[in-house]
């Protein structure tokens, strides 16, 4: 597959671009910084210098799918960004069915025993210093869901997002998984495993699934 990784250079989408060329696929990095891209995967993809919120549908011609993993330092209340962009990326897809587009959205819309996990994160003290972050990403899947004539398809990590290898997973829909030591776990290894297994071999349609380290 042609796929095209947005935030190629992040914790999520460095993981995911290594996983892609592993696998043989060829990956086109649309990056604000060439030259880190460069230092990271150097000749092994094409890459694209732009701002995210500058790209259009230029960008994606020849691409089989788009993997999203745009991300905003937490702590500087710029995450409507996740918002704004999702946006922008739907309204430069509609009416097409390819490229397919996988947004990385937060864990904070999961649903637990108690309600919305974005709820209870609220209750955290000092969590008006990051909580923006989690509740734009539940507002980006309330969007997404709204949409009917894009290709998309959305993944929640587990409540604690590490990085770390892959291993074998759990998937699940709207509920937060736990293993049987009720931690609530992927790995940046494990998410670009099953965004990959996702892509090679589509199942979810238009819907979002979540994903944990077994």
């Amino acid at each position: 597959m042609k796929i095209g990784v947005i935030g190629a250079t992040g914790k999520a989408g460095s993981k995911i671009v290594n996983e892609a060329l592993s696998r043989g696929h060829q990956v086109t990095v649309l990056v604000r910084s060439a030259a880190k891209a460069k230092t990271l995967f150097g000749d092994k993809v094409t890459i694209i210098e732009k701002d995210a919120f500058a790209l259009t549908k230029h960008d994606f011609n020849g691409l089989d799918a788009i993997v999203n993993a745009f991300s905003v330092p937490l702590g500087k209340h710029l995450a409507y960004q996740h918002i704004d962009l999702a946006v922008h990326l739907i309204h430069l897809l509609r009416g097409t069915q390819t490229p397919r587009i996988l947004f990385i959205l937060g864990g904070g819309s999961l649903q637990t025993e108690k309600g919305l996990l974005v709820d209870q994160l609220k209750q955290i003290p000092n969590s008006q210093d990051w909580i923006d972050t989690p509740e734009s990403q539940y507002h980006e899947l309330n969007f997404l869901r709204t949409v009917t004539n894009v290709n998309w398809v959305g993944v929640s990590p587990s409540q604690s997002f590490e990085d770390g290898p892959k291993t074998d997973y759990v998937l699940g829909k709207d509920q937060l998984l736990f293993d049987e030591h009720q931690k609530s776990v992927v790995t940046t290894g494990t998410m670009a495993a099953a965004i990959l297994d996702e892509l090679e071999h589509p199942t979810v349609r238009q819907a979002r699934f979540t994903v944990r380290n077994k």
